[in-house]
């Protein structure tokens, strides 16, 4: 069985994978400090918790924006799983597709993977906007080539953002305002309608100006936490993928090293 790992600004994600099919995930607060023996500890016990042992994971494989953790999940696989991780971006691992854009160093890890998965599970040119500590929007040609795209402040930094600069505006939830109208009647409504009708309007503008610049049809694939919250609300979206980026690195391991 392998171990996805994917590991973001906020949150590290755990999926243990049969194949290509996941049995179950986990997710846990990014934390560089935090140990390959404070990591074994909870994995241990969760998988316990779904009747699986540590002894069951054959193989690791880990996607990182955050370099200071990847040290302790790499330790984490080898004293623990008896494995070494298997690293998104790193040699030997090969993306197998064209990164066609100008610094492909620069790219960051979840985003390659995320383009590998939604070429495998849509035809055509897509756009993949991905809800995470930031949110991106990626374009992949119909050929499995990735374009570039764009990264934009994910809503929760957003909010956090202007919370904390202005000393009298509340914290509020991220949700649905309870009616259409965007002129807000206290300052949390107004502030929920800035930030989520906004993000709306950001999303819907720039996927429209995406596609005028693809010049071809497109499909636009969402994932990460708020897909759902936005799809609700918005028409741009073909498809959801909550678990793009675990099956991406499914699909690097499996094109990479799993042999017949």
């Amino acid at each position: 069985m392998l171990l996805a790992i994917d590991a973001g600004n906020t949150n590290v994600v755990f999926a243990l994978l049969d194949g290509r099919e996941i049995k179950t995930r986990w997710r846990i607060a990014t934390d560089p400090r935090r140990t390959a023996d404070e990591y074994a500890v909870w994995l241990n016990q969760l998988l316990m918790l779904e009747g699986y042992a540590m002894a069951d994971v054959d193989a690791v494989i880990v996607a990182t924006v955050v370099p200071r953790a990847l040290h302790n999940l790499q330790v984490l696989a080898d004293k623990y799983f008896k494995t070494t991780a298997l690293v998104a971006g790193q040699a030997p691992v090969d993306w197998g597709i064209e990164l066609d854009v100008a610094e492909p160093a620069s790219v960051g890890a979840d985003r390659v993977v995320n383009a590998i998965a939604a070429h495998h599970l849509y035809a055509g040119d897509l756009i993949v906007i991905d809800f995470g500590t930031a949110t991106t929007f990626d374009v992949v040609d119909y050929r499995g080539a990735y374009k570039g795209g764009i990264i934009a402040p994910g809503i929760n930094l957003s909010l956090d953002a202007l919370v904390a600069a202005a000393a009298k505006l509340p914290r509020i939830a991220i949700a649905p305002p309870e009616n259409r109208s965007v002129i807000g009647r206290t300052t949390a409504d107004a502030m929920l309608i800035g930030v989520f009708w906004g993000y709306v309007a950001m999303m819907e503008g720039l996927v429209a100006r995406m596609r005028a610049e693809i010049g071809r049809p497109t499909k636009v694939i969402s994932t990460g936490g708020l897909a759902v919250l936005f799809n609700d609300n918005s028409d741009i979206f073909d498809a959801i993928a909550p678990d793009l980026t675990i099956q991406g690195l499914a699909l690097l391991y499996e094109r990479s090293f799993k042999t017949e």
